[in-house]
C-alpha cells in the first residue's frame, strides 16, 4: 500500500550568523527525541506559518510593508522570527520609529516574561509586540532557500529559509521543550559532526550547511544571498545503475543534482 501524499504546510526557518574566530558560525539547536518531525537532528530555528502571523503583516501597526514583499511573502518572515524567538529566545525587532534592533538587554527581559507563555499558547507574539511596541524586522531577512518535502511523505513542509545577522549580544538558548541543546557552530564543524556521528543532519540542512560554509563572511553570505535567485527544491528518488539517489535541480546552486539517499 503507497503513503498517501500529505499536503505541505508552510514552514519557515532562520540561519542565525555571527562571526567567529575563524569563520562563520550559525546556531543549531537539537530537536527533542519525542518530537514527531527530525527527533534528534540538528536542525536551524524554524516552524510552521500560523495564522497569527497573517494578523501581524495585516497590521500597519505591527509590520512594516515598505521593503515591497506580498502579504504572503512577509508571512514566511514574520513566521521566522517568531518561531526564532520561541525557539531561541534571539527577538529580531526594533522599537516603534527606530531603525536599530532592539537591545540585548531588552530582548532578554521580553524572553523571561512572555516567552515560556507564547510557546505555551497562553500568548500571541502579536500581543507581545504590540505591549512591547517593537515591530519584527522583516528587513534584515535575506531570502536563502526554498525546499519542500517529497511527495508521498505523511508530513511534509513547503519551507522557506532565511539568513540574518543575529543581534549584538543576543546569544540564545534552547527552549528545553522541542529542543534539548544548543550551539552556535561553524558549517564546518556541523558537517564534521554529521560525518562522525556526533549530530544528526537532515538533507536539505547538510546541502544548506555546505552552500554556507563557501562564504568567507557573514555580510558576505548575506550579500550573495540577495544577489542570487532562489530556486525551489522538492527531492525527487530516482535509480541510476541499480542505486537510488535524490535528485534535486542542478541550478538550485547545491554543487550537483543526483544526491544518495540519506541513511536512516
Amino acid at each position: 500500500m503507497s503513503v498517501q501524499s500529505a499536503a505541505a504546510r508552510p514552514a519557515s526557518t532562520i540561519l542565525l550568523l555571527r562571526e567567529g574566530k575563524s569563520a562563520i558560525e550559525v546556531f543549531m539547536m537539537v530537536r527533542h527525541y519525542q518530537i514527531e518531525f527530525a527527533s534528534g537532528a540538528l536542525v536551524f530555528p524554524g516552524g510552521s506559518v500560523d495564522p497569527g502571523d497573517r494578523d501581524i503583516v495585516e497590521d500597519p501597526a505591527l509590520c512594516d510593508v515598505s521593503a515591497g514583499s506580498d502579504a504572503t511573502a512577509l508571512q514566511f518572515r514574520v513566521a521566522a522570527i517568531r518561531e526564532t524567538f520561541e525557539e531561541s529566545g534571539i527577538l529580531l525587532a526594533r522599537p516603534h520609529g527606530s531603525q536599530d534592533l532592539i537591545a540585548a538587554s531588552r530582548a532578554a527581559a521580553i524572553a523571561d516574561a512572555h516567552r515560556v507563555a507564547l510557546c505555551e499558547g497562553k500568548t500571541s507574539f502579536r500581543e507581545i509586540l504590540a505591549t512591547n511596541e517593537l515591530i519584527p524586522a522583516v528587513d534584515r531577512l535575506a531570502h536563502y532557500a526554498h525546499w519542500i518535502t517529497p511527495e508521498g511523505q505523511p508530513k511534509r513542509f513547503d519551507t522557506h529559509f532565511f539568513l540574518a545577522k543575529a543581534p549584538p549580544e543576543q546569544v540564545g538558548t534552547h527552549d528545553g521543550r522541542e529542543s534539548t541543546d544548543s550551539i552556535w557552530v561553524s558549517p564546518q564543524e556541523a558537517l564534521e559532526g554529521g560525518r562522525s556521528g556526533r549530530f544528526i543532519l537532515p538533507f536539505p540542512t547538510t546541502r544548506n550547511l555546505i552552500k554556507l560554509g563557501k562564504q568567507p563572511s557573514v555580510e558576505a553570505a548575506l550579500e550573495d544571498a540577495r544577489g542570487s535567485r532562489v530556486v525551489t527544491v522538492m527531492p525527487v528518488i530516482t535509480k541510476d545503475g541499480g542505486k537510488r539517489y535524490l535528485r534535486i535541480p542542478a541550478e538550485a546552486g547545491y554543487d550537483g543534482e543526483l544526491f544518495d539517499v540519506p541513511a536512516r
